[in-house]
């Protein structure tokens, strides 16, 4: 059942909406510079300001490509929801949280020397996999007005089947690019415990994927004739 404060977030001017999405990114993107530089106990780590340009270039491309076409997603995106899925609100806790211990240990390694230099023929190929995968997640989220950041089914604004976009070729194609760049991001900053740490964030979506297909086609109406036209979840010709 839909609250008294969704109907307001819902009914909000739309410059309100997007101002309000506008600054939990921008400082979201703040964040993880502080934690990044503070971690490595110096503000001239070139990768790590490659990394926080690559974030700060997905918030905007997402901005761009979302507030033209669906504004209203951003409403849904920047507070909980009643009917917020109880098992994603405890498991995207856990990622955000490891996402910052991510961020600590790049950092710490940065200032301490744990991983020995890593080449740019590593570095290199790791930064387009990230921005691939950022890429990926703006498209995604371009083709699909319901979106949501915490798993619900939105009865309160229609929700039907996204099939457009890249959800012709799979059906969780947003959950491929965060996998993809909690897998290369740690690489670019130059960081085999990170990276450690990210290949346990991409287990946690490969996890939320299947969870998150599991409710779609228990309660999404059409999303079983979907799923038996688009038959692989996270991974072509795989999975």
């Amino acid at each position: 059942m839909n609250t008294d404060a969704q109907k307001r977030d819902q009914n909000k001017p739309i410059p309100r909406i997007i101002a309000r999405w506008a600054v939990r990114e921008t400082m979201g993107v703040v964040m993880m510079a502080v934690i990044l530089f503070l971690a490595a106990g110096r503000w001239d780590w070139g990768w790590g300001w490659v990394l926080v340009a690559v974030m700060a270039a997905w918030v905007v491309a997402t901005g761009i490509a979302v507030i033209p076409r669906h504004p209203q997603l951003l409403a849904d995106r920047v507070g909980p929801k009643s009917d917020a899925k109880k098992w994603d609100v405890g498991l995207m806790g856990v990622v955000g949280l490891l996402t910052l211990v991510g961020y600590v240990v790049a950092g710490l390694d940065a200032r301490n020397g744990w991983t020995a230099d890593l080449p740019d023929a590593v570095r290199i190929p790791a930064l387009i996999v990230t921005a691939a995968g950022y890429a990926a997640a703006v498209w995604a989220t371009a083709s699909n007005a319901f979106f949501s950041q915490i798993m619900r089914i939105q009865a309160d604004r229609g929700h039907t089947v996204a099939v457009g976009g890249p959800y012709r070729f799979l059906r969780h194609p947003a959950y491929l690019g965060q996998v993809a760049v909690n897998l290369a991001a740690p690489l670019v900053l130059g960081s085999w415990p990170a990276f450690a740490v990210g290949a346990v964030l991409a287990g946690l979506i490969v996890v939320r994927t299947a969870l998150e297909d599991r409710t779609l086609l228990a309660e999404l109406p059409g999303y079983k004739d979907y799923a038996a036209r688009v038959r692989h979840r996270l991974l072509p010709g795989v999975w």
